[in-house]
Formats: structure tokens, sequence, C-alpha cells
């Protein structure tokens, strides 16, 4: 959470004068939420999709999050600019997100989804695909593509791990994470936080017509 903070606020040093206008003309998708189909994150076409710096978390089917947690889950959303609770001491976040929490308390895990409010350039992209590896978090072998340039990192916890897969699509970087109980198998927590970024990409798109 902290390097994803030092490398939103270095991002916003690089593009003052476009954060305004750009989040301006991004509109909230108007849309409902699409029937869920759990699509492996190795047949989704993140070329062809077309990602907006805008609100999507309503957009997320319940079924994705649910599939993904093993559990009901309720959501918690934030907007560009807005306190939140799912950042340490409420920072202010620069972005749209959403966090997805199982509602029986006895079950571990959370699956989030998140898009950068300022426009990204594709030098910054590939600063943040590069410094998402870390002395704690390594790459996903082989990762699928999920936007270009992007990257898939695991990441360990305390009795929990984390899958993430994140991405430029045009000019917005989309990110998302899954996170469960360590002894779920790494394949599976792999292959199901890919169906989920796959419904956060969906939900965060303009739909194809």
């Amino acid at each position: 959470m902290v390097l994803r903070a030092l490398l939103l606020s270095a991002l916003l040093t690089l593009v003052p004068v476009a954060i305004g206008v750009a989040v301006s003309g991004d509109a909230t998708l108007s849309r409902q939420p699409a029937a869920y189909r759990a699509t492996p994150l190795t047949e989704f076409d993140s070329a062809s999709a077309v990602v907006q710096r805008a609100p999507f978390c309503d957009l997320v089917p319940a079924a994705a999050a649910k599939e993904a947690l093993g559990s009901t889950a309720t959501l918690a959303t934030y907007d560009n600019g807005e306190q939140s609770e799912a950042f340490p001491g409420g920072d202010v976040p620069h972005e749209y997100g959403c966090r997805f929490s199982p509602a029986d308390s006895t079950v571990v895990g959370e699956a989030r989804g998140w898009v950068f409010a300022p426009p990204v350039t594709t030098d910054a992209a590939q600063a943040m695909v590069e410094a998402a590896v870390t002395k704690t978090c390594s790459a996903v072998p082989s990762a699928p593509a999920y936007g270009a340039p992007s990257t898939g990192v695991l990441c360990p916890g305390d009795g929990v791990q984390t899958a993430s897969f994140r991405g430029l699509f045009g000019d917005a970087w989309l990110s998302c994470s899954l996170t469960l109980p360590a002894d779920v198998a790494q394949d599976d927590l792999v292959e199901r936080a890919g169906r989920w970024c796959v419904a956060v990409a969906q939900a965060a798109s303009v739909p194809l017509t």
C-alpha cells in the first residue's frame, strides 16, 4: 500500500496539468452489471478493452466477487479524492476503487479493483510494472497480459496471500487483487484472481458494439 501511494504521488507530479482536464471528461459508466461469465485471464483479450478512468464498482457482478472469495460479499467503494477506510489513516486516494469483503466475518479474504483517476503514460506504466516486484512480492510466472504493459505479482501476508494483476489500458492504469488464506493452493489463487480481474476490467470498460 505504501509503494502504491508513492508511485501514485510520483505520477501526479508528472501530469499536474492533464489531470483536471482528463478527469472532468470521464463520465461515470451508465449501465447495468452484465451477467457474469467466469472468463480465465488467459482467454481475455485485454488489447480490445477500453477502460475509463471513472467509477465502475457498481457494475462488477456480485457473482464475480462471490466466486473469487467463495462467499457472498459486501461492497465498499470510494471515488477520486475521497478519504477511505481502505487506506491506512484514511489517506485520500486519486483513484476510483472498491473492496469486496466476505459477508461472513469468519471467512478470510478480500477482492479489490481500482483505476487511477489521472492519465498514465506508457513510460510511467512501465516504471510501475518494474516496481511491482519487490523483496516480498514475486512475479506471476508467465502472467497473461492485463493491458500493455502489465504485470502479475504474488505477495505473502500474515496467514494470507495476494495475487494481483495490473496494467495500462489506453491511458488508464487498472489494478485488481484477490487475497485468500495462505493454505489455498497458489495455482488456484492465481486462476481465481485472473477470473476476478477479467470481471473488473469488463466492468470498468466501455462495452464493445
